[in-house]
């Protein structure tokens, strides 16, 4: 018997060897793993912390005008602007022991196998802050085991690189809080319209219950379940010493009013200015749709609101409500290309096509200003003369085809006319000959150099604007006539700044010099001839209609073909651009439609630059300026009816005195010498421009 109990002592004795150097290997195992996976975790490095979040425009003065959304609202905020109540809430009900685990809380995963052993089924969780920020931020939320050693892995990398502080802050902007608001900025602002560092005791409660189940818990849906789960929210601040009974109390008891909305107001401002900016940022390589979508990134755009605002009412106020007509306006900065205004149509909502950028209408006359910039560049002067008549020009290599041009409503001086009436009566014939003697090509390298884009053939019809152009082309060119020839680009966007602050893209405005700045100056002066009627000459100026709603000196030029209206015009440092007509090549047959774009440009230019100092257009070094004769472009005497100053590329001014008002005895001894003529009818604009003229 004695024998038999020592056998089976040494065979335990052994057993318990056997089972010490088991566990022992094992152990060595598991801390080698365990090394291991420190290790790996180490050596991946810290994760990115980068979440999905709403990306946020803004305009030049700072407001915001737009966010993406794609159906989540989200944005990221520093700790230390959340309420501590919602994170004191936050830590209580999901992890009191946050601050104390390496992400892991081995006491509660023990407590919860414990409690779903005796329930036969999982009813407790034991998922610290750590692993559920690592769950929502890189993994799916599929249950396998894949999943959940990835997300073990990447709690540790969490943990190993990144403070608590920072974990927490990740987290609070990441959870998603029902109803398309991810992290607790948006959450404040859709339940309460209120900043996440304004919550409240008793709102910050409530927002804490709402992760544990999103659809259960809302107190939009289930105001009964989120009132119970705010309650043990509150016991549990109680028993973490978080809160005194008594508050915890007066909180579960205070009443709450639901926004239940996002505060998206800024969205009506400019969509198709928006539009234009999301698609600028589309063009820049780095910024991949979904970082534009989604990247958190805020987008100081150029837009000035109240220029928005005021083109937006100018427009509404002044087309009938009725019409199906269209229209498209942009305002720009002629010294920068700094989009100020843009509408791409009547009403996004209808339709989000953007005439202004996207649209190719004939530009008719407002074409006309390259080409006389062009023959100034090669010898024309303002007062060049040319008859204006009814005239049918043969071109091709063989002069075998014609072309008949007609002035509107065919009225033609059958005279010589000067260059500059040319331009303020908008005589069709004198710039088809204009067109043919320079060259054709002339044109069209000057449209090229100033950024016109499409097919630009050599046709006679070409200086008619019979070419189609699109808006933000022609605006951009105008304003670099208005600064004098230096090559500008259209700007929508000034800066765009990351998640993290830094600045990822700056526009910088870089001009060159592509045009003759006297050539650009003399072509400006000649383009304020529509709204002065001393050229009035067999028909009167463009610009009469609208010249008594101006307060200052402008420089433009309106078109008009049998579907489109154009009015495009400038002062010293504003450029806007109005077309008006049909998406689907109706012709303008009625006398207002023909009205609306000169109408909308004046208004605008006139609002907008009210609060403005008064400027001119500063002539340069290379001009002179004289008074003429408007009629025959020769220099004035006292006896001429009218006079008129203009400028000329210096050397290029006339040299001979009108003759036609002095009485016959002159005209066989010669003009008179003329000094300083100061006629009794001259303009506003004539006494402005001589005030600034050296």
């Amino acid at each position: 018997m004695e024998i038999i109990t020592n056998q089976r002592f040494r065979q335990t004795l052994k057993y318990i060897r056997a089972l010490f150097f088991i566990s022992l290997i094992m152990s060595i195992f598991f801390m080698m793993g365990w090394v291991s996976v420190l290790i790996y975790a180490k050596i991946q490095g810290p994760p990115p912390l980068a979440v999905p979040q709403s990306t946020v425009y803004y305009s030049a003065d700072g407001q915001v005008i737009g966010e993406s959304s794609q159906g989540q609202t989200r944005y990221w905020v520093e700790l230390q602007e959340i309420s501590p109540d919602l994170i004191n809430a936050t830590i209580s009900i999901e992890d009191r022991r946050f601050f104390e685990h390496n992400g892991f809380d081995y006491k509660r995963i023990a407590g919860a196998a414990i409690a779903d052993i005796k329930a036969m089924a999982k009813v407790q969780g034991a998922s610290t802050i750590s692993q559920q920020y690592a769950r929502n931020l890189f993994l799916e939320h599929d249950k396998t085991w894949k999943r959940k050693v990835l997300e073990a892995l990447y709690t540790l990398r969490l943990e190993i690189n990144y403070s608590k502080e920072q974990i927490l802050e990740g987290y609070l902007n990441t959870i998603y809080y029902g109803h398309g608001a991810y992290g607790i900025e948006a959450a404040a602002n859709f339940y309460f319209n209120k900043q996440a560092k304004d919550l409240t005791l008793s709102e910050a409660t409530m927002l804490a219950g709402i992760p544990k189940g999103p659809s259960s818990y809302s107190p939009l849906t289930n105001f009964e379940q989120a009132k119970l789960r705010q309650k043990l929210i509150l016991q549990s601040m109680v028993q973490n010493k978080l809160l005194s009974s008594e508050e915890a109390a007066i909180a579960e008891a205070v009443p709450l009013s639901f926004y239940a909305k996002f505060d998206n107001k800024h969205q009506d401002i400019a969509p198709y200015f928006q539009d234009a900016v999301k698609q600028v940022l589309r063009s820049l390589t780095t910024i991949t749709d979904r970082t534009i979508q989604m990247g958190g990134l805020k987008v100081y755009t150029t837009l000035d609101p109240k220029v928005q605002q005021i083109v937006e009412e100018k427009i509404a106020s002044t087309i009938d409500p009725k019409s199906e007509i269209q229209a498209a306006v942009m305002v720009t900065d002629p010294s920068t290309g700094h989009v100020k205004a843009l509408v791409g149509g009547r009403d996004y909502s209808i339709s989000q096509f953007n005439r202004a950028t996207q649209a190719k209408r004939q530009p008719g006359s407002t074409f006309k200003p390259f080409l006389y910039y062009s023959a100034i560049e090669q010898g024309f002067t303002p007062s060049t003369q040319l008859r204006s008549e009814y005239t049918t020009f043969r071109f091709g290599e063989k002069e075998e085809l014609t072309y008949s041009p007609s002035n509107f409503n065919d009225y033609y001086a059958n005279d010589t006319i000067t260059l500059a009436q040319a331009i303020a009566l908008s005589d069709n014939v004198f710039a088809v000959k204009t067109h043919l003697s320079l060259g054709q090509q002339a044109l069209i390298d000057t449209s090229r150099r100033i950024g016109i884009s499409g097919k630009l053939p050599e046709v006679p019809s070409l200086a008619l604007g019979t070419s189609t152009v699109k808006m933000i082309d022609m605006v951009n060119a105008y304003g670099i006539l208005a600064n004098g020839g230096k090559r500008i680009e259209p700007t929508f966007i000034q800066k765009i700044v990351n998640h993290h602050g830094e600045i990822i893209y700056e526009n910088k405005v870089h001009k060159e010099q592509i045009l003759d700045k006297d050539a650009a100056f003399v072509t400006t002066h000649m383009m304020t001839g529509m709204f002065d009627e001393k050229l009035n000459d067999y028909t009167k100026v463009t610009g009469r209609t609208i010249k008594d709603k101006l307060t200052r000196v402008y420089a433009g030029k309106s078109g008009t073909t049998s579907t489109d209206s154009w009015m495009i015009g400038y002062s010293p440092n504003l450029v806007t651009g109005v077309w008006i007509g049909y998406d689907r090549d109706h012709t303008l047959d009625l006398a207002a439609e023909k009205r609306y774009a000169k109408t909308i440009w004046a208004d605008i230019m006139e609002e907008a630059l009210k609060e403005e100092p008064v400027q001119a257009f500063k002539p340069t070094s290379g001009v002179v300026g004289v008074y003429v004769n408007p009629h025959n472009g020769l220099l004035a005497t006292e006896a001429c009816p009218v006079a008129r100053l203009t400028y000329y590329l210096r050397g290029s001014e006339p040299d001979e005195y009108c003759t036609d008002h002095l009485p016959h005895q002159y005209n066989n001894e010669g003009p008179p010498i003329q000094i300083d003529i100061v006629p009794e009818d001259e303009g506003w604009i004539d006494k402005l421009m001589k005030w600034i003229s050296p």
